[in-house]
């Protein structure tokens, strides 16, 4: 909860702690192991500032006051550039061009202190402790993220699909 609401005080539009992070915890669990859960990506949608300053200074912002985590802001709005995609729509559009589907997940925290769960392709296959490869990207690129992150690995009853 305290990351959700360091990050809810950045009042950042259309903003999640996203990815690995959140992907990582689940899959934690479900092998009943502890990894380090200290690099958080958050991801918001401004398409008001197209300039990669604001990602830097959110990070270098939230790097500085929370040390203990590394910390990585990624303003969705412009990456489909250095992606070639066309231009997102917002931060859920963006997610559902990331190579594995469960990564496409991401959370935050309401005012009322409840959690809010945003996922693309869902949360069935998170929780099945499946790695399902996302056809918006090449096969090659998720067969790579697989092996170079050590997924299986990491949490041996994963399973990839594709």
């Amino acid at each position: 909860m305290e990351i959700l609401s360091i990050v809810r005080s950045l009042n950042l539009p259309d903003c999640l702690v996203a990815a690995g992070f959140v992907r990582n915890l689940v899959w934690d669990s479900i092998h009943s192991k502890k990894t380090a859960l200290n690099d958080i990506d958050v991801i918001f949608y401004d398409s008001s500032d197209c300039s990669n300053d604001i990602e830097q200074q959110i990070t270098e912002q939230l790097n500085r006051a929370y040390p203990d985590f590394l910390w990585e802001a990624t303003n969705q709005a412009f990456i489909h550039t250095a992606n070639g995609d066309r231009p997102y729509k917002n931060t859920l559009d963006a997610m559902s061009y990331w190579p594995e589907k469960e990564t496409a997940i991401g959370v935050s925290l309401n005012a009322d202190n409840s959690i809010n769960i945003e996922s693309v392709f869902g949360l069935e296959t998170l929780f099945a402790g499946e790695i399902t490869y996302n056809p918006k990207r090449s096969i090659d690129t998720f067969q790579q993220r697989v092996r170079s992150k050590k997924w299986l690995e990491i949490w041996p009853n994963l399973r990839t699909v594709l």
